[in-house]
């Protein structure tokens, strides 16, 4: 087994400033290790066992992303180190973070873990408690601040979803406070009715043409401002020549219900004319009344919708891990954004042929709502807004595009990094995008991209296809 003497070790630049009971302590303990051009030194996830420092030769480091390898970086510097990096901190079953592959034929220093790192700490007391105070405090700082950005994005987007819900709630309230009223004069008119005010035998005349007006309504034509308006005068017209009292306040209702003069001519020629007045304003309530009860329905239908794109957003009462529609899940978090999206133009360019996939679903939720959420931030509340599914391969690829000025080219590579931000002081954590990457890189294997130019800046999330298995991280 080929050993370094001392003074070789004190070569390398890692050692060169040790003592000599060190250095005679790395010669007995570590020995040489070779590899031939193309085989790996050690693999991913596995158990952390050996701290190396390369001798002679190129290694790469490589990730495995969306079940692919992926060179991260290369090195052929002597003294470079890899492995068992944080051997000095006392973790549970500590793991590789990274492959490392030899490119040519390598040789390489080897330690064991389990002696070198007790060693190290043993040697550089001081030196490991601000290790280990800026390893555990990045750790717990990340964990905190990421907390506090799920937290943040939950609360902007629950102040979006509550004004969303206000609009159509209100809208429900007035429309009943107004159908109240209508109803109790449709029973007024009962009433007249019942003390012979109107003849019994024009009764089934009247429920005849309250059924046809009912039905107008369902095809009332949408007019414009100018067209509702000579709409409105013509009926008025028409209702001050048949000697109706209060035309002015009738014609609006009747025009918006798509009841013009052709129409209230021909469906009250069976009316007799001592009754058209009553007609008319029995008319009046009659479509208020179908308009109301209509503008009740688009209401609450509109707050059942949100409702269920929000339980949708947080899949409440649906398993962690789930066959699912991104379709689905990208429409919900866009009903979240709701109060933000207006003056952007939203442009959805889905390819509805996707299969379903296995995915965290609520998780992705969160890195839709990273990567929208940054896309609004850019364009500062006006520009387009693009979100694209598709397939590449054996991947399904969701893509959110912005017409934002662009992430520049220096920044470019730092984006995944935690607490880097581009935002100003206090309106980033800088966590959004590495809790995406954690998702969808460590959580579903897969991959996440960027292009960005300014006017056009795209973030494409990479999912595999194939069946994935929970995984714990």
């Amino acid at each position: 087994m080929e050993r370094l003497t001392a003074a070789e070790l004190r070569e390398l630049f890692l050692f060169e400033k040790l003592g000599q009971d060190q250095l005679d302590w790395l010669a007995a303990h570590g020995h040489v290790e070779t590899r031939e051009a193309g085989t790996d030194v050690l693999a991913e996830g596995e158990p952390a066992t050996c701290f190396f420092v390369l001798l002679e030769g190129t290694v790469a480091l490589c990730r495995t992303i969306g079940g692919q390898r992926v060179e991260v970086s290369r090195s052929s510097l002597r003294g470079s180190y890899f492995g068992a990096t944080q051997a000095y901190l006392e973790l549970d079953q500590p793991t590789y973070q990274m492959t490392v592959e030899s490119i040519t034929a390598t040789s390489m220093l080897q330690f064991d873990a389990d002696e070198f790192g007790p060693m190290v700490r043993t040697w550089f007391p001081m030196a490991m408690h601000l290790l280990e105070g800026l390893f555990w405090g990045m750790r717990n700082t990340q964990a905190t601040v990421g907390q506090h950005e799920r937290l943040t994005a939950l609360g902007a987007l629950s102040a979006g979803l509550t004004h969303e819900l206000n609009n159509p709630a209100a809208a429900a309230v007035r429309a009943t406070a107004a159908l109240r009223e209508r109803v109790a004069g449709m029973r007024h008119k009962l009433a007249l009715l019942a003390q012979g005010a109107i003849e019994p035998a024009v009764l089934p005349a009247l429920v005849k043409l309250q059924e046809k007006a009912v039905e107008r309504v369902a095809k009332a034509p949408k007019l414009s401002p100018l067209e509702a308006s000579d709409a409105e005068d013509e009926v008025a017209d028409w209702l001050d020549e048949q000697g109706i009292s209060g035309g002015w306040d009738v014609a609006p209702v009747l025009v918006a219900a798509g009841l013009d003069v052709e129409w209230l001519e021909g469906s009250l020629a069976s009316c007799p004319a001592a009754v058209t007045a009553s007609a008319v304003h029995w008319l009046r309530y009659t479509v208020e009344t179908e308009m109301l009860m209509n503008e009740i329905e688009d209401a609450t239908t509109r707050v059942s919708t949100l409702v269920g794109a929000a339980k949708q957003y947080s899949q409440m009462d649906r398993a962690p891990f789930q066959v699912v529609d991104v379709h689905e899940l990208l429409d919900s978090t866009l009903v979240m954004f709701g109060g933000k999206l207006t003056g952007v133009q939203v442009v959805k360019d889905y390819d509805r042929a996707l299969p379903r996939v296995s995915a965290y679903a609520g998780e992705l939720n969160q890195v839709w709502t990273n990567m929208i959420d940054n896309a609004l931030s850019a364009m500062g509340g006006a520009g387009t807004l693009t979100v694209r599914t598709s397939r590449q391969d054996r991947h399904l690829v969701v893509e959110i595009g912005d017409t934002g000025p662009g992430i520049p080219a220096e920044v470019k590579d730092r984006i995944f990094e935690p607490f880097f931000t581009t935002k100003p002081v206090g309106e980033g954590t800088g966590l959004g995008l590495e809790i995406s990457w954690r998702i969808v890189v460590n959580k579903h294997h897969g991959a996440i991209r960027v292009e960005s130019a300014p006017g056009d800046t795209r973030f494409q999330v990479f999912l595999p296809l194939e069946p994935a298995t929970a995984v714990t991280v």
